[in-house]
């Protein structure tokens, strides 16, 4: 009986079960999958002529095993929370993460992607400086790997994972209005798409509810300086008269820490109680938001689904590859819960 024949390290993998790097890790140390897994493979590859290093041949000689991954800073504990995530997806699937931070700097940025490319990385997993980001940078990297932006997409067309915006601003701000005062919004300085669409989507929603919406504009130079531009835009406010109103929607979970900090040296008690002089809500469920005193009311992203769905989405477009198919362009855009706590 002729034993089966396969074109390609994808073909073999499929029959096998298994993901394509999986079967890569195989063939370089069988010892480094599951029992279960090993046997799978061995069960087909007696059942063809092929041997494991002329399997290995069709691999991608250029590319290493190695994945990067770039943020644009490590002092978040966001994009830690979601990088460790993702570290932890592609050791599973036998690959090796390269972390990297632009340190909010487009120069910083271009950089980090020109050494990831001079690694020959087999892919990358990226959150984009937003406005600040080259796109000439971006558009040599997708040519030469498989890329996945998150949390912000890039100037120029490839697969994103990141948070409905339009569910999540809209659906805070129904909370806020139907439980108290409507909220007035504090805007962040311009750094990515988020910035503009949080507010146009407070906007819509305040009317909708029947509200004329109040923005209080931040007109420092972009940053990611969140809590900073917090605490000194509610300084700049109650200097000026006064809060306009007794909510505050910030566009982003540390925005809202600067701007509880100045509330209380201001000597304001914030919380949803009858005797609190104002309530502040943020956004993203920072992972230092349920330590805030009192804790943040805010909208969760799905960090665990942002990291999973973007190692898929990777893979996926690295067999394609491999096989000299054209990329995914996926969007894939999910959805927040609030989450209520004491601060509104």
């Amino acid at each position: 009986m002729a034993k089966k024949k396969y074109n390609s390290m994808g073909e073999f993998a499929k029959a096998c079960g298994v993901s394509r790097p999986t079967l890569s890790k195989y063939f370089n140390d069988p010892s480094m999958i599951k029992e279960v897994t090993r046997k799978r493979i061995e069960a087909v590859l007696k059942k063809t002529d092929f041997e494991p290093n002329l399997f290995a041949r069709h691999l991608n000689l250029r590319r290493t095993r190695n994945v990067g991954i770039l943020v644009p800073t490590m002092s978040d504990p966001f994009f830690v929370q979601v990088v460790s995530l993702i570290e932890l997806q592609l050791r599973e699937e036998g690959l090796s993460p390269i972390r990297a931070s632009s340190h909010c700097l487009p120069d910083f940025e271009e950089e980090a992607i020109r050494s990831l490319l001079s690694m020959k990385v087999a892919g990358a997993i990226i959150a984009p400086l937003g406005v600040h980001s080259r796109q000439s940078v971006y558009s040599r990297l997708a040519r030469e790997v498989p890329v996945v932006c998150f949390d912000s997409p890039a100037k120029i067309k490839l697969p994103f994972v990141g948070n409905d915006n339009r569910q999540s601003v809209s659906k805070m701000v129904q909370y806020l209005c139907r439980s108290g005062e409507p909220p007035v919004y504090f805007e962040i300085p311009p750094v990515n798409d988020h910035s503009n669409a949080r507010q146009i989507i407070y906007e819509e929603t305040m009317r909708d509810e029947g509200h004329e919406p109040l923005v209080i504009h931040c007109n420092d130079i972009p940053s990611w300086d969140y809590e900073r531009q917090g605490y000194e835009q509610l300084k700049r406010t109650l200097a000026k008269g006064g809060l306009p109103g007794k909510t505050i929607l910030c566009a982003n979970d540390r925005f809202a820490f600067g701007a509880m900090a100045a509330a209380w040296e201001a000597d304001l008690k914030i919380g949803r109680a009858n005797d609190c002089d104002v309530r502040i809500a943020g956004h993203d469920d920072h992972p230092l938001s349920k330590y805030t005193c009192p804790p943040l009311t805010t909208m969760a992203q799905n960090a665990q689904e942002i990291a999973s769905s973007a190692v898929q989405i990777l893979l996926e477009n690295m067999e394609k590859s491999e096989k000299g198919e054209a990329p995914s362009n996926e969007h894939l855009i999910l959805g927040a819960e609030l989450v209520m706590r004491a601060s509104a």
